[in-house]
């Protein structure tokens, strides 16, 4: 798992891919500091997470769109599936190459906090609260669309199709709400990331939010894992 980890983490920095990622969110993240805290003269850095949760949909797709795809596009997809890697070590060696990429980007937040603690005094358990929820919704939605780009050699469709999984997932509410169906409502709510986020935002950090997105998370790897696998077969 350490080899596919460390390739992958250099196939980020290989190509311009990381590099924009990066820079992207660290532009976002800038853009919402400056306008709602120092703009706004305030400490409360709430609805700059909030801003990002929406970033996050989009960098996610664009994180895993060649993890997988590339391989079957390439042709190199049964050099892997021959190593000596187990099939959850190399899916695993992808997701976590993504996230400490992801996580890597969202590091502005806290470079942001510091710019506050040193001219006033941040709440730093909201700002904890919030780094943790942002942490936790970019490993489900990376998770998710690595799914998505299981299925398919194109990046592109493997891109288009993770944010729309994405979405899907983050209009849940919406959906919700213009359902006629009381068991359809409770069940999109149950799955509503926009819900489930809301509390890191305030600080708040739920046992049960933490296990929601771990779960998303550890079942859309498991299932990556078994749509891999089903590869070595055909």
């Amino acid at each position: 798992m350490k080899t596919i980890l460390m390739r992958e983490l250099r196939a980020y920095f290989w190509s311009p891919l990381g590099y924009v990622i990066i820079a992207v969110m660290y532009f976002f993240t800038a853009y919402y500091f400056f306008t709602y805290n120092l703009y706004g003269n305030t400490t409360d850095t709430s609805v700059m997470f909030s801003m990002l949760f929406s970033v996050a949909m989009f960098v996610a797709p664009v994180l895993t769109m060649r993890l997988l795809s590339e391989e079957k596009r390439a042709k190199t997809e049964q050099t892997l599936l021959t190593a000596p890697v187990s099939r959850l070590g190399i899916v695993l060696g992808k997701y976590i190459a993504a996230v400490l990429l992801f996580l890597t980007a969202i590091s502005g937040t806290l470079v942001m906090a510091l710019v506050l603690q040193r001219y006033s005094q941040p709440d730093w358990p909201v700002i904890v609260g919030n780094f943790i929820g942002l942490s936790l919704l970019g490993a489900a939605l990376i998770a998710i669309c690595l799914f998505v780009s299981a299925f398919t050699e194109s990046q592109v469709v493997a891109a288009v199709g993770g944010f729309g999984a994405s979405l899907f997932l983050m209009l849940s509410d919406a959906l919700a709400y213009v359902a006629r169906s009381p068991a359809l409502r409770a069940l999109l709510s149950l799955f509503s990331f926009n819900g489930r986020y809301k509390g890191f935002t305030i600080g708040v950090i739920e046992l049960v939010d933490v296990c929601f997105f771990v779960s998303i998370a550890g079942l859309f790897v498991a299932l990556t894992v078994i749509v891999f696998e089903r590869r070595r077969w055909t």
